[in-house]
């Protein structure tokens, strides 16, 4: 597995993060409290089914959702020192593009249409690096080539939809990667896209890491992926953190039932043609009412009277005493007895 070592340090700490939408039907809690960190230099991955909170944590913290319906109710998101929930919308745009690249999901509603490449590429330079229109096109051209775009002085002058899928996808890492962000967050940037595409990118994303040493985020669905790019990963489910840990850790010492779930749905080259796929039963939580119970225990084979009671904290499974080696859970199952945990 190919992956680089973090430099240590955390360059982005998140502390009990809440976010509700206001609907007519009452507030959707949408994200539950969640806290994590990311370190120098760390690829981490956080993986959960649609709906699990995923991206609505990502955009939290660049406050990208539109309020009214969202609104952040809680929480701290600290980036160098400064709490980014606390800027001013002028101060939140220096960082936005500048210090923190986001890579949305559909680069074809994410680039404007009527705009050439050139010109959106140009414009973050411009405003957050102050070049002049001739330094920023010359930028523009070595991104370009940087991601792996053909004949990139000639299509600055192109338009979105003069782009293959693929191709768009780069132009948007290129706008991502414009101004030398310290942090890179991805949100599922491969999903629109067929699988050779899709590994290319993966390819391309891993090689930038090493050449620029940035810390990323990388929002996806399919544990396969941030199996070969990430260096840590966060589960979630219903809004809530469930499991985190190094990647390695987490595929060989799965503790929580939703992520031996997902990854037991994840086909094998061993298993025979026709057997069928399996998935999870059951449907996702409904995020009506901020979590009272374990969100999963109506899908959990393992759930018993304490699961729907009360809702479990993140503890330690791992040896205390090696902080590179965090595994932590949400879960009143032991996987490691295969039993209920009555204490603690």
């Amino acid at each position: 597995m190919d992956q680089v070592v973090s430099a240590g340090g955390s360059i982005l700490d998140v502390q009990d993060l809440k976010t509700v939408f206001g609907t007519r039907d009452g507030n959707i809690h949408a994200v539950n409290g969640l806290s994590f960190h990311l370190r120098k230099g760390e690829l981490l991955g956080i993986v959960g089914e649609s709906g699990s909170g995923k991206s609505v944590t990502m955009m939290s913290l660049l406050r990208l959702l539109p309020s009214p319906p969202a609104e952040i109710v809680a929480g701290q998101v600290m980036f160098e020192g400064q709490d980014l929930l606390k800027l001013s919308t002028k101060e939140l745009r220096e960082v936005r593009g500048g210090q923190i690249g986001f890579i949305f999901q559909d680069p074809m509603t994410s680039l404007n249409p009527v705009f050439t490449v050139g010109f959106q590429l140009m414009e973050p330079l411009r405003k957050h690096l102050g070049l002049s229109k001739a330094e920023a096109r010359q930028r523009a051209v070595e991104l370009l080539e940087l991601v792996g775009l053909p004949s990139p002085e000639d299509r600055l002058k192109d338009f979105p939809h003069q782009f293959s899928g693929g191709m768009r996808q780069r132009v948007m890492i290129a706008i991502a990667l414009a101004c030398d962000p310290k942090v890179l967050i991805a949100d599922e940037p491969t999903t629109a896209l067929d699988v050779t595409i899709q590994a290319q990118i993966l390819d391309l994303v891993k090689k930038l890491r090493h050449e620029l040493g940035m810390a990323m985020v990388w929002i996806t669905h399919d544990l396969g992926v941030v199996a070969g790019i990430a260096d840590r990963v966060i589960v979630m489910y219903g809004g809530l953190i469930v499991e985190q840990a190094p990647v390695s850790e987490l595929y060989e010492r799965p503790q929580h039932p939703y992520t031996r779930a997902l990854l037991e749905t994840l086909p094998s080259l061993d298993e025979e043609r026709e057997d069928r796929l399996k998935s999870i039963a059951g449907q996702p939580p409904s995020l009506g009412a901020e979590p009272t119970a374990c969100p999963f225990a109506p899908r959990c084979r393992h759930a018993f009277d304490r699961c729907w009671n009360e809702n479990p904290p993140l503890r330690r499974v791992d040896d205390p005493g090696d902080e590179a080696l965090i595994h932590e859970v949400a879960c009143w199952w032991d996987a490691a007895e295969g039993e209920a945990r009555v204490g603690g």
